[in-house]
């Protein structure tokens, strides 16, 4: 029962989120810039107040991109880490790459999210209990236990900096894309067989992805290869591995990591 219920408070959350970003059109917004440098908009605001006021119950704890972090989630055992928009800079230029994410930790483990890309029209929701929705429909991860032909996503500003010409001439296929979150959507809901990131991210920018893949059987990692907590005091991550289920090994003697 408890888990229907967070299922049922993501989705509240996401058709918030919607209403919310349905006021602005992407590639015709107005940005700021934030002290590090990342984008801002008045949709990155409206979203994360619309997702505030729709998630939390007392005792939960709350980590998001945009709001000023409180310690206190240390101490709860269920935290909820969003990003309004996982994608900013597409969602400035227009780019049907960008999402709402939702992720639910117990224990510093993901259980459940949502990634909501109304651009795509993409939802994917689910947990480790129930497994994973898309647009309503039942999803898996892809069933794939050798590199040959895998497609893997990756981040378009990565590859602009040359950190995924080594993986080129490989036997793998990349697909360079926006949206860390939205990209580890597509592997849950079996689109893909897997993305990574070599360097470091934010736990908004993964927690709800990551549960989805986990809901939808597949694996996620840190770059050491062992499984990755969350609700940390710094939320910032080195990286992470996610694959479809059976590539996990081989992905990381791949990288050489873990």
């Amino acid at each position: 029962m408890q888990r229907q219920d967070d299922l049922r408070r993501i989705e509240q959350a996401l058709d918030a989120a919607a209403a919310a970003v349905a006021a602005f059109t992407p590639g015709a917004i107005q940005a700021t810039l934030k002290d590090g440098g990342d984008p801002l908009t008045a949709a990155d605001m409206a979203i994360n107040e619309a997702i505030l006021n729709a998630l939390p119950h007392d005792g939960e704890g709350w980590l998001s991109e945009e709001t000023k972090d409180d310690a206190r989630r240390l101490r709860c055992q269920r935290t909820w880490i969003v990003d309004p928009i996982d994608g900013t800079r597409e969602f400035i230029l227009g780019i049907p790459e960008w999402c709402v994410s939702v992720g639910l930790v117990e224990d510093g483990i993901p259980m459940a999210g949502g990634i909501l890309a109304p651009s795509a029209g993409h939802r994917v929701v689910g947990s480790v209990e129930t497994g994973v929705m898309l647009n309503g429909e039942p999803v898996t991860v892809r069933n794939k236990s050798a590199l040959a032909g895998a497609l893997v996503l990756a981040s378009r500003s990565e590859v602009k900096r040359g950190e995924w010409d080594r993986f080129f001439s490989t036997e793998i296929s990349v697909r360079n894309m926006g949206s860390v979150a939205y990209k580890l959507a597509l592997v849950a809901a079996g689109f893909a067989d897997a993305t990574w990131t070599l360097v470091p991210k934010n736990e908004w920018d993964v927690a709800g992805g990551a549960a989805l893949v986990r809901a939808a059987g597949g694996e996620v990692c840190g770059l050491d290869g062992r499984e990755r907590r969350f609700n940390q005091a710094d939320p910032k991550m080195a990286g992470f591995v996610a694959t479809a289920a059976g590539l996990g090994r081989p992905v990381r003697r791949f990288l050489e990591i873990g």
